[in-house]
């Protein structure tokens, strides 16, 4: 598949507006998309977390104004979340291993964007342990500043399938999860490669793009207007294949380093 630029500004503007309605930055597939396009690999997590950023802002403002946000679903989530989000985001890594990486999380946030849909659970009163959120945030934190992916998209289900709370309730928990990590693994980024390794202006109209599209989704999706769950679905199903042509792409690339390894054995 060839990703052109134009091909990548509508396509962002079409995750921008499809995620935002559910409360997600769309993190997952800007990832995907840029990978796809060829953008190193040192800028990918940079950019997917600014427009993570773009998306989240509108969505915690959109949801929260329609008195949807429950600070007592997010905050002991957050606790471990915006540490890590940050320290994941200062991490050196190989490309090697940042493509494995994006690639497991991009296959396990695909699998979940697949199975949105359903009856909402109905509101229990099942409880996790403080130190069981801490531990969750932590691990989604260090995953986003890692990847670039928000982390919402795994924290909503978990609230959605314990039934803590009405989905509206849930999208806006996830949309503010995704900001604060979103500027903590940005922090992180900036500290490791700086920001002037990175030109932010090639990457521009895209962030105009999801900032428009953003606005879009969340208003709609915050009114009960828009509920895009088959396009959600369909982005998750290249996702899925974005992240394991990653892997494939990894393992035959670790094949061929080992067999010229024994080769140069052998000669020796």
């Amino acid at each position: 598949m060839v990703v052109t630029y134009p091909f990548l500004v509508a396509s962002f503007f079409v995750v921008a507006l499809a995620y935002s309605a559910v409360g997600f930055g769309g993190g997952s597939s800007y990832i995907a998309l840029l990978a796809l396009a060829g953008v190193p690999y040192t800028a990918i997590p940079l950019i997917g977390l600014i427009c993570n950023l773009i998306v989240t802002v509108s969505g915690s403002w959109n949801f929260g104004r329609t008195g949807n946000f429950r600070g007592r679903l997010l905050w002991p989530f957050i606790l471990g979340s915006i540490p890590c989000a940050y320290l994941g985001g200062r991490l050196q890594i190989s490309e090697a291993v940042f493509y494995i990486v994006l690639g497991t999380t991009l296959m396990l946030a695909a699998t979940r964007l697949l199975l949105m849909g359903g009856p909402a659970p109905r509101i229990t009163s099942s409880e996790c342990s403080f130190t069981g959120k801490l531990a969750i945030g932590c691990v989604l934190g260090l995953v986003a500043g890692v990847t670039g992916i928000g982390g919402g998209i795994f924290l909503s289900p978990l609230l959605l399938n314990l039934g803590w709370g009405q989905p509206k309730q849930i999208a806006a928990a996830a949309s503010g999860f995704i900001l604060l990590n979103s500027v903590a693994g940005l922090l992180g980024q900036f500290t490791k490669v700086g920001a002037g390794t990175v030109s932010f202006v090639d990457f521009l109209p895209l962030f105009c793009v999801v900032l428009i599209g953003g606005q879009i989704g969340s208003r709609l999706g915050a009114s009960g207007r828009l509920q895009p769950h088959y396009l959600v679905r369909l982005t998750g199903l290249l996702t899925f294949v974005v992240g394991m042509r990653l892997l494939v792409k990894q393992f035959h690339h670790g094949k061929q380093i080992a067999m010229t390894t024994l080769s140069s054995m052998d000669l020796s």
